[in-house]
């Protein structure tokens, strides 16, 4: 059983920042990469950035400069530091990761429930 949680969302105002927690747990052979993504109420999901297991990164241009993403592997958590909020980042935030939970196995993606952040204008 892989579990991921997500933390950290929550009202902020406009200009504000947040940062965004994903603990991954369960039976773990190999975590490969990981990423963001969100959604916003009646659109659909959208890549936000992921991060490879070498940590290279990986960015939405509505982004870029405003969020960074980062790992801890010995916690097997990852973060999004999101700054200068603006109401068009509302959204549920998703964490993903690509994982193998044993030598036989495939890699496959598992995903979290999602963190709510709302940007007040």
């Amino acid at each position: 059983q892989v579990q991921l949680v997500e933390s950290g969302g929550g009202l902020v105002q406009s200009g504000g920042s947040r940062r965004l927690s994903c603990a991954v747990s369960g039976s773990i052979f190999l975590l490969n990469s990981m990423g963001w993504y969100r959604q916003a109420e009646e659109k659909q999901r959208e890549l936000v950035a992921t991060i490879t297991n070498i940590g290279s990164t990986n960015y939405a241009d509505s982004v870029k400069g405003r969020f960074t993403v980062s790992k801890d592997n010995a916690k097997n958590t990852l973060y999004l530091q999101i700054n200068s909020l603006k109401p068009d980042d509302t959204a549920v935030y998703y964490c993903t990761a690509n994982i193998r939970r044993s030598w036989s196995d495939a890699n496959r993606d598992y995903w979290g429930k999602g963190t709510l952040v709302t940007v007040s204008s």
